[in-house]
């Protein structure tokens, strides 16, 4: 395997990784930008500017931009000649700010919400999923869930991390847009108590990004608390770990022109009165062995990746990022 290069620097928060259009996507939601870059980090470009401080991604089948706004419950849609309009307005259907969501290829989101007012210290509740039609409406669609966060959806399956409790929860997606069979898709330990940031501190696996499922139906996740990203397959086996000593992983990403790149984005924590003043966030990327699912060129029958004891520690500036795989 290969080591990590850097994508994106000197950042504030980057969050809502993703990969579109041969172009890695993110937001930095404390400096109020959607960047994009090849997927070496060249020909970078702010995408949009969002005061409302943007959170997650997502693209209409036309390839409109939709981002999330956090601070005022909207979703923008970004629309030819550049401008931001807006897309749907959740107030009075989300509790707490809206963070992230998937899009899927019919032009749906599936938008997660805090729940309860986590910046000033209000106690935890459980919060709503909505979905926001192709023309703008939204509905509540799902409750209960513990601070849902990072989603996927192929217009069947609807796969959403749970981040307060520990867990990945699915729902099968109907004709008409409703979710049923909720259950769980992966279960990494007991849901804790407490407050919000207490339940953050003390989950097994703090599941927020999550990518597209790659070609093994796997699905890379995000793990802030325990600084890793952590490859799953549905029932919760953990196939392989990427450690990153120092720095929290808060998004994730599978793509490249080859489908075979992990974007991970990288920070000291996700504070807003720590990260606004300072730019200590990163994209980086590693190579790995399972593509994403769409990519044509994974050869036939290639054999799962597969944890070793070895690890390897590679220099990332004044961290170090340590890796779980076999050498390939």
């Amino acid at each position: 395997m290969t080591g990590f290069q850097t994508i994106l620097g000197e950042r504030s928060f980057l969050a809502g990784a993703r990969w579109r259009g041969e172009r890695v996507w993110v937001t930095d939601c404390y400096a109020y930008e959607v960047v994009s870059a090849l997927e070496d980090g060249s020909d970078q470009r702010v995408e949009a500017t969002v005061e409302g401080q943007p959170s997650g991604l997502g693209f209409l089948p036309d390839g409109r931009l939709l981002v999330v706004s956090m601070l005022d419950n909207r979703i923008l849609r970004k629309e030819a000649d550049g401008t931001l309009v807006t897309h749907a307005d959740l107030n009075g259907l989300a509790a707490g700010e809206i963070n992230d969501m998937a899009v899927d290829a019919q032009g749906r989101c599936w938008v997660g919400c805090f729940g309860f007012d986590l910046t000033n210290g209000a106690q935890y509740a459980p919060a709503p999923l909505i979905r926001v039609g192709t023309d703008g409406t939204a509905t509540v669609v799902a409750e209960g869930l513990a601070f849902p966060n990072g989603a996927i959806c192929d217009g069947e399956t609807l796969v959403v991390a749970e981040t307060f409790a520990s867990r990945i929860a699915a729902f099968d997606v109907t004709s008409d847009g409703s979710l049923v069979n909720r259950r769980l898709w992966a279960k990494f330990g007991e849901e804790p108590d407490g407050d919000g940031l207490t339940r953050l501190r003390a989950a097994d696996v703090a599941a927020d990004g999550l990518t597209e499922r790659d070609e093994e139906r796997a699905i890379w996740v995000a793990d802030p608390t325990h600084r890793r990203a952590l490859r799953v397959a549905e029932g919760g086996e953990v196939l392989d770990e990427v450690v990153v000593d120092g720095l929290g992983v808060y998004a994730v990403a599978l793509g490249g022109v080859d489908g075979r790149t992990l974007f991970l984005t990288v920070s000291p924590n996700q504070l807003k009165h720590e990260r606004a003043h300072t730019r200590d966030s990163m994209l980086i990327s590693r190579r790995v062995d399972v593509p994403l699912a769409s990519s044509s060129l994974q050869p036939a029958g290639r054999p799962r990746a597969t944890p070793t004891s070895k690890a390897r520690r590679l220099a990332l500036g004044p961290h170090i990022v340590e890796s779980r795989f076999d050498e390939r």
